[in-house]
């Protein structure tokens, strides 16, 4: 594989993270999450309130919208409005994805009847944005619960586990983790996956290029891939500590 499109980067090893926690002044929860070029800010906000079709039940909800700031990439794009661009395909897409993996993490019965609304923008785009929407979603949603955890709104833990997300690659005939915009766009597979930090698989996202890829493959991939989510789950964990925010203390115990 030419190092050039890894930065000298091994195989195995996710792309450098940054993360400012509390970034946006306003939001219950939020986090600037930069993954290598790819620079995203997700806000956790919550709202007294439920959908229709979970009113009276007890039970609370989690979902995402997502979207591309015009200049996330190197050519500038139209900004969507939304009464006349409709979201594309792609976008709606990823929203759930990140709606389904954070809900994953969370027992909406503990979470009871309120909405926790995630909002990922994507500020720079180089490869794996939805994947860092999934990991600093985490990061804000944690952020929002201990909030209401301090406020006495929600006065016993609601987190199953932690839930991050990752890429990997098959590129020039290698297993590569966490693909910057060279790699993915040259890749033979792209596959995202998300897992919880036990190691427990959420969701997977894999497409061959052109010939078909054997099950060994796809197997050995999703093995890599889990040890980044392990990893990114590590620094899931020192990011909250340092901020303050006692991750044992939102984890239901098993």
């Amino acid at each position: 594989m030419a190092k050039d499109k890894r930065g000298g980067r091994a195989l195995d090893q996710p792309r450098e993270v940054a993360a400012e926690l509390g970034f946006h002044g306003l939001a219950e929860g939020s986090v600037l999450y930069r993954a290598g070029g790819t620079r995203v800010l997700v806000t956790a906000s919550v709202d007294e309130s439920v959908p229709p079709f979970l009113e009276g039940t007890g039970k609370g909800w989690v979902t995402a919208e997502y979207q591309m700031h015009p200049r996330a990439n190197p050519k500038r794009r139209e900004r969507r409005d939304g009464r006349e661009r409709p979201l594309g395909g792609r976008s709606r897409e990823i929203e759930r994805l990140i709606g389904r993996s954070l809900r994953a993490a969370v027992d909406m019965k503990r979470l009871g009847e309120r909405t926790l609304h995630i909002d990922a923008d994507v500020l720079e785009a180089d490869g794996g944005t939805r994947t860092a929407a999934v990991t600093g979603g985490f990061i804000a949603l944690a952020l929002a619960l201990n909030r209401l955890r301090e406020q006495r709104v929600v006065e016993h833990p609601v987190l199953r586990d932690q839930v991050a997300a990752i890429s990997v690659g098959h590129v020039d005939g290698a297993y590569a983790l966490d693909l910057c915009y060279a790699e993915d766009s040259t890749a033979r597979v792209d596959l995202n996956l998300v897992a919880t930090a036990q190691g427990s698989v959420v969701e997977i996202q894999g497409t061959a290029e052109g010939e078909a890829v054997p099950r060994a493959d796809i197997d050995a991939m999703i093995d890599l891939g889990l040890v980044g989510v392990r990893r990114l789950c590590e620094l899931q964990s020192r990011l909250l500590t340092e901020a303050g925010v006692p991750l044992d203390r939102l984890l239901i115990q098993r």
